[in-house]
């Protein structure tokens, strides 16, 4: 059994790009930071920051590229792949990236003091996107009926 499966977490380095395939379906890109700290030989502490390139597809994409900006963190799982198409100056290109399953919003920075997050009043809230972290729930009993599903 062979497996191919990849989970990150860390913040978009860009804002989501979203773009339509002949298909009709839709393709968002994005590009997320992981970063780990490390001591080196000499016992100082390092730290090394990659760089992962995102796509995801379908109704999550339009998620994606609505509430996702740049310096908002994101758990991503899904799969590796490498792709490759000739460039115009004939040179064979290589792109490797993840293929999200899943991508799960991270906590949202509140005010002004967050890590590139612009607080607008036009901005809808991730409550439904499952976000967990930062979700005001209600201090009233919810009577079960209210519930639409």
């Amino acid at each position: 059994m062979y497996l191919n499966k990849a989970m990150i977490f860390g913040n978009l380095t860009r804002d989501p790009e979203i773009r339509a395939l002949p298909s009709g379906m839709n393709v968002c890109s994005f590009s997320v930071a992981t970063n780990r700290t490390f001591k080196d030989r000499d016992g100082k502490k390092q730290e090394q920051t990659d760089f992962h390139n995102v796509v995801v597809f379908g109704r999550q994409a339009d998620t994606v590229s609505q509430y996702l900006k740049k310096g908002s963190s994101a758990f991503v799982e899904g799969r590796m792949q490498t792709r490759s198409w000739e460039g115009k100056d004939g040179e064979k290109k290589y792109r490797t990236e993840i293929v999200a399953d899943r991508v799960q919003f991270g906590p949202r920075a509140s005010g002004s003091t967050g890590g590139g997050h612009s607080s607008s009043s036009d901005e809808q809230p991730m409550d439904d996107m499952g976000a967990g972290a930062g979700i005001d729930y209600p201090k009233d009993d919810i009577n079960p009926d209210d519930i639409p599903f």
